[in-house]
Formats: C-alpha cells, sequence, structure tokens
C-alpha cells in the first residue's frame, strides 16, 4: 500500500510528459536542431523549481521521507568524464528520441520497441557498474 504513491507519481510523470508532448521523437529532434525553443522551455520551467527547493531543503536543513537529513556533496571537478559521460547520453537521446524516464512513458502509450531501448539502457548500466572499480574516476 506504501507504494501507491510512487505509483500515482508515476501516472501523473506520464500524463504530463504525454500532454506536453515531450516524449514526442519529433519534439525531441526539432531541440537537437536548434529548430524549436519548445523542449528547452520545458526543460527551464523545470530547472528554476529545481533551485528553489534545493535553495529550501539546504536553507531549512529538511528530512527524507526516512527522517534522515538530505545533503549534497560538492561535485567532482574532473569534466573530462562529464564530457564523455554527457557526450554518450546525448548520443542516446538523439538515436533512440528519448532520455530514461520518458522510456517508460513511451512503453506504457504502446510503443513497444522501448522495450529494445530499456533493455540496452540496463545493461549499459550494469556494465557500468561492473567495470566501474577500473574506470578512471
Amino acid at each position: 500500500m506504501k507504494a501507491i504513491k510512487y505509483i500515482l507519481a508515476g501516472v501523473l510523470f506520464g500524463v504530463i510528459m504525454t500532454k506536453s508532448e515531450a516524449v514526442s521523437w519529433y519534439r525531441i529532434q526539432e531541440m537537437f536542431r536548434f529548430q524549436s525553443f519548445f523542449m528547452y522551455g520545458i526543460m527551464g520551467c523545470a530547472v528554476l523549481p529545481g533551485i528553489i527547493i534545493i535553495g529550501l531543503i539546504k536553507r531549512f536543513h529538511l528530512r527524507d521521507t526516512a527522517g534522515l537529513p538530505i545533503q549534497f556533496e560538492a561535485k567532482d571537478k574532473r569534466w573530462k568524464g562529464y564530457l564523455f559521460g554527457g557526450t554518450i547520453f546525448g548520443l542516446g537521446w538523439a538515436l533512440t528520441g528519448a532520455c530514461p524516464g520518458p522510456l517508460f512513458v513511451l512503453l506504457g502509450c504502446g510503443y513497444g520497441v522501448m522495450l529494445v531501448v530499456i533493455g540496452s539502457a540496463l545493461l549499459g548500466t550494469l556494465t557500468y557498474g561492473y567495470c566501474s572499480d577500473r574506470l578512471p574516476h
């Protein structure tokens, strides 16, 4: 019964992503070709509340659902890893037309081919987990 709030949040996420056309392959291609501001506007609308919420969490020392303090760790200054990882992420996003969150939304909309993409993403995650001890980070 505790999971119902997470299921409802996922359904709400899916509805918002679908109705805003953020899962549309055409919208994503427009973004990568710099033909439309639409997707950048959607992302910008998510960044501003995120900045405000993180500021509130830090200012009021808020806790998570388990009662533990929420902590933010400083990011590593090695930019090459971020550049490499971001490039792989961006290429996958451009080739599939979806980033990880909307993959499940697209699957829920009936695009069964997204199972291949989800499987590939999971395989990449498992490969990284297996190799992460040997990577220079």
